[in-house]
């Protein structure tokens, strides 16, 4: 049985994704491969958390689960976020690709992240950062699908809490001068606002002016005790799968951190924008989350000391 402790969040976007593949009508974003990157083994696990309300000590591996019953709670609270944000970045890394010719895509906290295999530009030089019991496990994957890692993909192990992530990089092969976008998604929940600043640090030594990072975040209404009760829940799942989230942000907060790294901020997606976006119209009452904001920023010069 696959350790639900490590990453437990991460597996449910990587199953979200899976799971609206395989059975979302009007698709908001086709991961087409996230069932293959995922394996059957973790899929039905996965399927079977969410069936049985998050307890992974009733975990059959003889069984399946019920698509049918868990698909309110995939609908709800776990496609949403990772499907409007994966769309959201892959539209903005089209566009500054268009504009560049060569460049890096740099995702930090990789996952399962399949834009390395569906991916068919091969200026766009790929670079996934992840934690190394992590990275050892999709490489795993990889190696048991019999796909081969393309060219212009480096798959860099670095701990976050530890490790130089700027140096990491430019062992495997990243090259400080070429147009760079970073991409950190799903990371901010579990981040206290020094720390977060700490990170767009980091990233910030990556870009040169004209480098682009795309992020995620929760805003203050996180938090409220009137907030929305599917807010609430997400929370506590997140909670009880040991990964809490830890605070949320006001745009403010946002603006102040990547300014003073050097970034201005070119795209806001409120809620509302990104209901307007990705979830108008829609058969599946799937819609945006109400506390949930996109943020796309440029580096404007160089790197404060």
């Amino acid at each position: 049985m696959v350790d639900l402790q490590e990453s437990a969040t991460a597996k449910l976007c990587s199953f979200a994704r899976a799971f609206h593949s395989n059975f979302g009508e009007d698709k908001i974003f086709d991961d087409y491969l996230a069932y293959d990157m995922m394996g059957k083994e973790l899929y039905e696990e996965i399927g079977q958390l969410i069936e049985n309300q998050y307890q992974p000590e009733l975990f059959d591996p003889a069984g399946g689960f019920d698509s049918g019953q868990i698909l309110p709670d995939a609908v709800n609270y776990f496609a949403p976020i990772p499907l409007s944000r994966i769309a959201f970045a892959e539209q903005e890394l089209q566009s500054f690709s268009l504009q560049h010719g060569r460049c890096q895509y740099v995702i930090c906290g990789a996952g399962m992240d399949t834009f390395a295999f569906r991916n068919n530009n091969p200026n766009i030089l790929v670079f996934e950062l992840d934690h190394p019991d992590t990275q050892r496990y999709k490489l795993q994957r990889i190696e048991n699908l019999e796909w081969s890692i393309p060219e212009n993909v480096h798959f860099t192990a670095v701990d976050f809490l530890s490790d130089d992530m700027v140096n990491a990089l430019e062992c495997n092969g990243f090259d400080p001068e070429l147009p760079t976008f970073c991409a950190i998604l799903g990371v901010t929940y579990y981040l206290s606002l020094p720390v977060f600043e700490q990170t767009i640090r980091q990233i910030a030594a990556l870009s040169k002016t004209g480098g682009r990072i795309v992020l995620d975040y929760p805003d203050e209404t996180t938090f409220q005790k009137n907030s929305v009760p599917r807010i609430k829940y997400l929370s506590m799942v997140t909670k009880k799968l040991g990964e809490p989230m830890v605070q949320g942000f006001s745009f403010q907060n946002m603006e102040d951190a990547l300014e003073q790294n050097g970034f201005s901020i070119e795209n806001h997606m409120t809620p509302e924008k990104i209901q307007k976006e990705y979830f108008a119209n829609r058969n599946d009452q799937q819609r945006a989350f109400e506390n949930i904001h996109f943020i796309l920023a440029k580096k404007e010069n160089a790197h404060h000391e």
